[in-house]
């Protein structure tokens, strides 16, 4: 096999099949950005059971300790929109060893922490490395893999998405019951610097970097208008979950400036697109395909997270299940949306979206409908059964809306559609978590206001909550029948 696979500058956007070693490298580059990812993500979501057990080991009030979920998020929500610009100007091995180099950082220095100060400040490098990886592997993969094999592609990259987030939060509860805190931070170090070391050795450049203009006004306005918005949002949701709690500002004002500045920061950027200079192109939504997957995303994503957050709360204060038990409970359901990944990729390949995704829709809108029954009494295994039909349905939905999304966009665009898509994820989970958590709260004082029983109102009010995600599941049914699948020559580049 040749070795000037090393020193080729591939621009594969629409190329004829490329020689084997090019083949092999690209499927090197994608592996090792797939195991990366992984990490990051297994991250994100082995803190969720913790805040707990870092008030008490830390000493610190729930409003102190929930920062360290919150300014993850904030900074996720911040870097995203920049990664468009970063993902033009640097190659893939650069990017890929700056990104793994801050997470290790990041890591490492949580991993040192004596208190929640420099812990907090270890999970915001942590995000920053996070942020970049996502849109990072996306971009790289509708480069390098050619449209009629995209679909077994992003099969796996749901792996990533699903198994990390549902084997996290049971990593994180069986370390937490058998060491301490820091030993979430020390387990994934090794694994981090693995994936750097081995990224050092054998990651490729596969991308043609460009120049892109920076806009600075645009990255203070992105700040301002995705951070306003998810700390809003965020906050929204916490004020619900401990009422009473002083807070630093009204929890509407961060929501409104994230608004004002959301608007200027649209008008900018299709001022600024028509030159080509804009921070995130926006343009991607001229494609209604891209316009009604990102739509179904949105809803999806915030039925998943709102569900996320409810069904851990309803487990252990109505059902009565521990941390641990809770997720083993929803371990099944993340594994088994993993293993379907690359089925319904390469199913995808064969049949196209609409044939997954309104099934889908389908099987997530049901589940949500029937979770507006629960109560007390409700089987342990009638939950596990739902989780289950739930992540069957979320993982035929999830690879037909990136892989249609994706490829609905000229390839030129590629970076800035991987960065809509991944600052539309970040404000849906935090919408969601907030709307749900709100509902919930609201329902179940005012329950308990009239003298009900407070395990049964705090029931009620998780009702309440499922009650209202199932209304917004219908409207994903309806954005599944428009999916399409983009022809062959979607993605091509015009003009490239």
């Amino acid at each position: 096999m040749s070795n000037d696979a090393t020193t080729f500058d591939a621009d594969l956007i629409g190329a004829p099949p490329v020689v084997q070693s090019d083949a092999a490298r690209n499927r090197l580059v994608i592996a090792l950005l797939l195991v990366s990812t992984f990490v990051v993500f297994l991250n994100e979501t082995i803190m969720s059971v913790a805040i707990p057990h870092l008030m008490t080991d830390l000493g610190v009030a729930a409003s102190v300790a929930q920062w360290l979920t919150t300014a993850f998020l904030l900074t996720m929500a911040v870097v995203i929109p920049v990664t468009g610009f970063l993902l033009q100007r640097l190659n893939t091995r650069p990017i890929f060893l700056l990104a793994m180099s801050i997470f290790t950082a990041g890591t490492l220095l949580c991993a040192v922490s004596p208190g929640i100060e420099l812990l907090i400040a270890g999970r915001v490098v942590q995000a920053v490395g996070t942020a970049i990886m996502m849109p990072l592997l996306m971009t790289t993969v509708m480069t390098l893999v050619p449209a009629e094999a995209r679909g077994k592609t992003m099969g796996n990259i749901s792996i990533v998405m699903s198994v990390a987030p549902a084997i996290g939060p049971t990593i994180g509860g069986f370390i937490l019951a058998n060491l301490e805190w820091r030993w979430m931070f020390i387990l994934v170090l090794p694994i981090a610097i693995g994936a750097l070391l081995l990224g050092w050795r054998k990651i490729q450049n596969v991308s043609t970097p460009r120049y892109a203009p920076l806009d600075v006004f645009s990255v203070i306005l992105s700040a301002f208008a995705f951070g306003g918005l998810i700390y809003g949002l965020s906050s929204f949701g916490e004020s619900f979950a401990h009422p009473g709690e002083a807070t630093a500002m009204p929890i509407w004002l961060p929501i409104v400036v994230g608004v004002v500045a959301m608007i200027a920061f649209v008008w900018r950027q299709l001022g600024l697109q028509q030159d080509n200079k804009a921070l995130l192109d926006l343009r991607v939504f001229q494609s209604r395909n891209y316009t009604v997957s990102v739509s179904m995303m949105l809803v999806a994503m915030m039925a998943l997270f709102g569900t996320v957050i409810l069904l851990p709360i309803y487990t252990v204060q109505v059902v009565g299940l521990d941390t641990l038990q809770t997720g083993l409970l929803l371990l099944p359901g993340g594994l088994i949306m993993g293993l379907m990944g690359p089925v319904v990729g390469r199913l995808y390949d064969r049949v196209g979206p609409q044939v997954l995704a309104v099934p889908g829709a389908i099987l997530v809108s049901a589940v949500l409908w029937a979770l507006t029954m629960v109560g007390q009494d409700t089987s342990v295994w009638a939950l596990l059964a739902g989780h289950v039909v739930l992540s069957i349905g979320l993982s035929l939905i999830f690879t037909p809306v990136f892989t249609s999304s994706m490829g609905s966009v000229r390839s030129e665009l590629y970076s800035h559609a991987s960065a809509v898509l991944g600052s539309v994820q970040q404000l849906a989970g935090a919408a969601g978590i907030a709307l749900f958590i709100a509902l919930m709260t609201i329902r179940t004082a005012a329950l308990a206001g009239e003298g009900l029983d407070p395990v049964e109102a705090l029931a009620a009010g998780i009702r309440s909550a499922f009650l209202v995600g199932a209304v917004i599941s219908l409207f994903a049914i309806v954005a599944a029948f428009f999916i399409r699948k983009p022809e062959g020559n979607a993605g091509m580049s015009h003009g490239h």
